[in-house]
């Protein structure tokens, strides 16, 4: 009976959905299962009594989380989130309005998607002697011509979605906490968040993004630095363009509180590395074999 009660108390998935995407919103499009759940905590108004509700008797996971994972799941299906491996959950579309956002039609549509899916799998023709296929993974590797087609799609996004994809790649990378908060006169400082190594230490990282084709001067790092002065362990300049020399060696100055720096093209590294927005196809190769035929 005590389980029975617990169930009526907790909010359905179906509640959860919208609060999910209202999170995600208020995270910069990206987050982790802790930071949207925290955040859903909130803004769905859950009492502490009922997030301390477990799954089971015997499940450290509580029932809240268990149905925030449903609802996840069913706007992953709906096609407004995607997830990666590395438990970053993400809106696929920055321009949300939770507003005309429908629950009954999210949960109509992803049940009768199940269904036809269903229905279509059981009527796959079987076959035990299956035809074996061989995939060769081909990089199409000729990297002028993909990260020169990468940046020019960069370059044409706003400064607020090129800052929100920083988020995600810090994210992604491992980061805690990452914020955007750029604000005119604050010195080029665009966000902050938390690196952790090892589990023990923790640094504090502030970085400023930069979209556009040209160069980033030694002044420009030294005006970072110092925005950056007790108010950060680490600073991290990310732009689309290079870095001169002089900068280079300004961001690694001696003495100096040190600046790490991403140029446009260890973005698109990041990138493709992260799965952001690029994929690595695998396509069929056909190597004709000469010599089986000499033997003939």
């Amino acid at each position: 009976m005590a389980r029975k009660k617990y169930a009526l108390t907790v909010p359905s998935f179906d509640e959860l959905l919208v609060p999910t995407v209202k999170a995600l919103v208020k995270l910069g499009g990206s987050g982790s299962v802790e930071e949207i759940n925290n955040l859903v905590y909130e803004i769905a108004k859950i009492p502490e009594a009922v997030l301390q509700i477990p799954h089971g008797e015997s499940d450290t996971r509580k029932e809240v989380d268990y149905r925030l994972a449903w609802s996840k799941t069913y706007l992953k299906k709906f096609g407004l989130l995607e997830n990666s491996s590395r438990g970053i959950w993400a809106l696929l579309k920055a321009d949300i309005d939770t507003a005309n956002l429908d629950t009954n039609e999210i949960v109509r549509y992803v049940r009768e998607q199940s269904t036809v899916d269903k229905l279509e799998k059981g009527n796959e023709i079987s076959s035990s002697n299956a035809k074996v296929q061989k995939e060769v993974e081909v990089e199409v590797e000729n990297t002028e011509v993909w990260k020169d087609n990468l940046l020019e799609v960069l370059y044409k996004i706003s400064p607020a979605a090129f800052e929100r994809l920083a988020q995600r790649i810090l994210r992604e990378s491992g980061f805690s906490q990452v914020e955007v908060t750029g604000k005119v006169g604050d010195g080029g400082i665009d966000g902050k968040g938390i690196v952790r190594v090892s589990g023990l230490l923790s640094f504090h990282v502030i970085f400023q993004c930069k979209r556009y084709k040209g160069s980033v001067s030694p002044s420009q790092v030294r005006d970072f630095r110092g925005a950056m002065q007790g108010r950060a362990d680490k600073g991290l300049i990310i732009t689309t363009g290079t870095f001169t020399k002089e900068a280079i060696k300004e961001a690694t100055r001696d003495g100096a509180p040190p600046i790490d720096l991403i140029d446009g093209e260890l973005l698109c590294d990041k990138l493709k590395e992260l799965k952001l927005g690029v994929e690595t196809k695998l396509i069929e190769v056909v190597e004709i074999k000469n010599d089986w035929f000499t033997n003939l």
